[in-house]
């Protein structure tokens, strides 16, 4: 039985979802997990238990190899996404962006580079800087136990599809928390108006940051209502948002399309803690000719002055993608008998209705 998403359970948003209302909506986009979940009890360093996991993203999908231009923005720089220098640089991604826990980056970036490899035999004096960042788990996961490995890189690489993206505790999301519920993967789009191009934005995050009292949904401040099962007194998560986009936008545009990124985060209610990784990659499946060596390359671009839709498409998905983490996520217990709750459903709609924000039943209806 499919869980139902934010917006089924009558949560308000602005904009038009592709759709999916996933990041998947970007033609090309393919998205995998490898989601590790196994023991229960006392944590013992290398025996578990273990809630962990590893999400790819990949931008032209397992048989397009072809790189596409991108940018980056850390808006709070307590983590890792490796390969930045490189992207800030050439303003290319070459490969996947994967997304695992803190402790893991390592054998994934190893993975990847051995994945990658294997695609492109053909070619001499070869190298890879791949993109893989990473969240925080260790309050579920034995993270220091080191669990993942490089067959479940490769696992979430093989298994990435078009189509609908699974949300919540699963692949790299698995251990997260967010707001102090449950959180995980989460993922949204936006299809532009005709009048703006018709293009697609689409956001996958990794939900793990912020304090309860902080979160707010539809702009209702729900962290402030719903106070049972509170987990810590300080921020010490992080996020790592992913942004596509099918819109011929040219390095430093993408660069300031991460950025808008915030915009959604804060909506929710991030303030973007000392103790938070917040790092953000947004590129674009348009120009497939971006990574080629040779030549003079023809690219087209779409001008600064019409951004703006894809701006606020960024920013609504953004918001989302982070909601719809927290309704697909599930109370999970991890180490040493600590337990996460879920976002109760009947309890945010009762919030919204209080608030006259909720959505009545009707798909079509406002509040």
């Amino acid at each position: 039985m499919s869980k139902p998403r934010a917006r089924e359970l009558g949560v308000p948003f602005d904009g038009n979802p592709g759709p999916l209302n996933a990041i998947t909506d970007v033609r090309g986009v393919e998205v995998g997990h490898c989601t590790l979940i196994s023991g229960k009890g006392r944590q013992g360093v290398g025996k578990g238990p273990v809630r962990t996991g590893v999400t790819a993203i990949l931008p032209r999908g397992r048989k397009d190899a072809a790189p596409v231009f991108a940018g980056y923005f850390s808006l709070n720089g307590n983590g890792e996404m490796t390969g930045m220098a490189w992207v800030e640089e050439s303003g290319l991604l070459a490969g996947p962006v994967m997304v695992t826990n803190t402790h893991s980056v390592g054998v994934v970036r190893d993975a990847v580079v051995g994945w990658m490899a294997s695609q492109r035999k053909d070619l001499k004096d070869w190298w890879a800087l791949p993109v893989v960042a990473e969240t925080y788990d260790g309050l579920l996961n034995d993270i220091n136990g080191f669990h993942v490995k490089p067959r479940h890189a490769l696992e979430a690489l093989d298994s990435a599809r078009p189509g609908p993206v699974p949300e919540g505790n699963v692949g790299g999301g698995t251990g997260m928390t967010c707001h102090e519920f449950k959180g995980g993967i989460g993922t949204a789009s936006r299809r532009l108006a005709a009048k703006d191009g018709g293009y697609t934005v689409g956001v996958l995050a990794q939900c793990n940051y912020g304090l309860r009292h902080q979160l707010r949904v539809a702009g209702v401040p729900v962290g402030q209502e719903l106070r049972e099962h509170l987990l810590v007194k300080q921020e010490s998560g992080s996020i790592i948002i992913v942004v596509a986009t099918d819109a011929p936008l040219l390095p430093h545009q993408l660069e300031r399309l991460a950025r808008r990124a915030t915009m959604g985060l804060a909506r929710n209610g991030s303030v973007a803690g000392n103790g938070s990784g917040d790092l953000f990659i947004a590129f674009s499946t348009a120009n497939p000719e971006a990574g080629r060596a040779q030549g003079v390359v023809p690219l087209t671009m779409l001008p600064n002055d019409r951004m703006t839709p894809l701006f606020e498409a960024t920013v609504q998905a953004t918001e989302e993608c982070v909601i719809n983490a927290l309704v697909a996520a599930e109370t999970l217990t991890g180490i040493n008998g600590v337990t996460v709750m879920a976002l109760p459903h009947d309890r945010l709609r009762d919030v919204l209705r209080k608030h006259h924000r909720l959505i009545e039943d009707s798909p079509g209806g406002r509040p």
